[in-house]
């Protein structure tokens, strides 16, 4: 006997039920199929809602981090 004929002569006894490992694995791809499918719309909704958590800093605040930075590194050269 091949094998799919064991296997539907086990799922005909009530041994081994296929249809639920059937339905999960479309399910899983159809699941799969749809985040590809929505991929660049799904990393655009992430990125904005982390600008929105940690918005980006400005230009002015970044020179002023950058004029600290480098201030402290030459109060630390100095020391």
């Amino acid at each position: 006997m091949s094998i799919t004929a064991n296997l539907f002569q086990a799922a005909t006894l009530g041994a081994f039920q296929v249809l639920p490992f059937v339905r999960a694995a479309l399910s899983l791809s159809a699941f799969a199929g749809l985040a590809m499918f929505f991929k660049p719309l799904l990393t655009g909704i992430v990125r904005a809602l982390v600008l929105v958590v940690r918005p980006r800093l400005s230009k002015e605040e970044k020179l002023a981090r950058r004029h600290m930075r480098d201030a402290l590194m030459l109060q630390r050269m100095i020391n």
